[in-house]
């Protein structure tokens, strides 16, 4: 990811309709600039998904009436609008004051006339500071954000950084996403930072945007370790002294495994954005459990045996931290519990129908499964091959279609009531949980013997 070479934007990948938007603004007595992450994707000529406009020298009444009926306001306090059917927000320049510890803690006075660079002070990162006037194709840099994007630097725009340490997750997502290296004047600052008065929603958020859109999760990760971040995250933290066997993990901790692994995770990210987002914490998880049980055995050798299932509570518990809904927790825990699984299929013995079967009934969704396990097989400091299990639960999986689901129960109460004559009673549910169970551990594979099967318990 390169940034353009000189200081301008290619006007083509610039919405119509917004500088329509910002032509309405000049003829009218004020001036739009493009700002944030839209002026920075452009840049490393990244397509923006959303636009950030700024208007200065109009009125937010002015602006109200002449957007009527096509804007609606987002941020009232803030002055912030969005356009219908658009994804586009437009705003003024304002001055903001910290007035208390949380992220919304703010004072904020709306002054249309500021100078660019006064508005720009307010800002987190150089990066995100830079103006672009689409207009007259024009950029406005107070602070170097051109130049920063250039030698991939993450460097904080003023003193006023410290007033919302939403900041620092922020930039453990920038630093993964666009390959940063923070300055040290900018690590120092978010080291006097703290989470304490942080939404929880927010710090899912901002944990969100690493697995969906980290190049490099792993130095997002690092950022956080060396802001001194880790201390707020626990069970990540209890990673940093957890040492494994180097036979097998030359890359040292249990932390620098998972930074391999969740680097490996942008190789093999499933397109849709639930998958990703569980898979991702996934794989961010999967060795949670480590620092638990890991022990020296009786040979003299590292080990951390039954470090799978280990890892359900510490996984929860992170989860719960960072506020991650339920229905995440739910699909997350079983890929952290059987992650290890995939390997076993290199063995004949334990690749059966009824192992596929079972181990599809627990994790439901093979393909994010073997998805962990690819990125936790890649989360060392060497190359390791394609695994003979991974491979041969695949083509099983696809097989037998269970590549994305969990077995289909093949009896259902209905069909004892059809085919019985039972009369509806618990016993019922009870019999098709066992035959259900019977299903699972390939006693019998199609319809008709099902009813036999069946037959054999009524």
């Amino acid at each position: 990811m390169e940034i353009i070479a000189e200081k301008s934007i290619d006007g083509n990948g610039i919405n119509p309709r917004l500088i329509e938007i910002c032509s309405q603004i000049r003829n009218a007595g004020g001036r739009a600039y493009l700002v944030g992450g839209c002026v920075r994707d452009l840049l490393l000529q990244i397509s923006p998904k959303d636009w950030d406009v700024e208007v200065f020298s109009m009125d937010p009444p002015a602006l109200e009436s002449l957007f009527a009926g096509c804007i609606e306001p987002v941020g009232k306090s803030f002055g912030i609008h969005r356009f219908r059917h658009f994804p586009i927000d437009i705003g003024f320049p304002r001055k903001e004051s910290a007035i208390g510890s949380g992220h919304r803690d703010f004072s904020v006075s709306i002054d249309p006339y500021l100078p660019v660079k006064s508005a720009a002070a307010r800002r987190d990162f150089t990066i995100n500071a830079i103006y672009y006037d689409p207009l007259e194709q024009s950029i406005e840099d107070p602070f170097g954000g051109v130049e920063d994007l250039q030698g991939k630097y993450l460097r904080h725009v003023s003193s006023q950084f410290s007033e919302d340490p939403l900041r620092v997750l922020r930039g453990m997502q920038f630093v993964s996403r666009f390959a940063l290296t923070a300055t040290a004047e900018t690590i120092s600052l978010c080291k006097q930072l703290t989470p304490k008065h942080l939404s929880n929603e927010r710090i899912y958020c901002e944990f969100c945007k690493l697995i969906l859109l980290g190049e490099k999760i792993g130095d997002g990760l690092e950022f956080l370790r060396h802001a001194n971040w880790l201390p707020f995250f626990p069970e990540l933290e209890a990673m940093e002294s957890c040492q494994q066997d180097s036979a097998y993990h030359p890359e040292g901790s249990v932390w620098n495994h998972v930074k391999f692994a969740t680097d490996a995770f942008s190789r093999f990210r499933p397109h849709g954005e639930w998958d990703a987002l569980v898979t991702g914490f996934a794989v961010l998880c999967h060795d949670l459990g480590k620092p638990l049980c890991t022990r020296w055995n009786a040979a003299g050798r590292i080990c951390a045996r039954g470090h799978d299932r280990a890892g359900i509570l510490p996984t929860q518990q992170f989860l719960s931290r960072v506020n991650a809904p339920q229905a995440l927790v739910e699909e997350v825990l079983p890929l952290v519990e059987f992650h290890m699984v995939p390997r076993t299929f290199a063995d004949g013995k334990n690749a059966t129908a009824a192992s596929l079967n079972h181990l599809a009934n627990s994790v439901k969704r093979i393909d994010r499964l073997l998805v962990v396990a690819r990125c936790d097989r890649s989360g060392r400091s060497d190359h390791v091959p394609s695994l003979v299990g991974e491979d041969r639960l695949e083509a099983m999986a696809k097989e037998a279609n269970l590549w994305t689901s969990s077995p289909v129960p093949l009896i259902h109460g209905r069909d004892l009531l059809e085919h019985f004559r039972l009369t509806p009673s618990p016993k019922i549910g009870i019999l098709v949980k066992q035959i259900y169970e019977a299903q699972l551990d390939a006693k019998f594979s199609c319809y008709e013997d099902a009813l036999a099967y069946a037959r054999s318990l009524i």
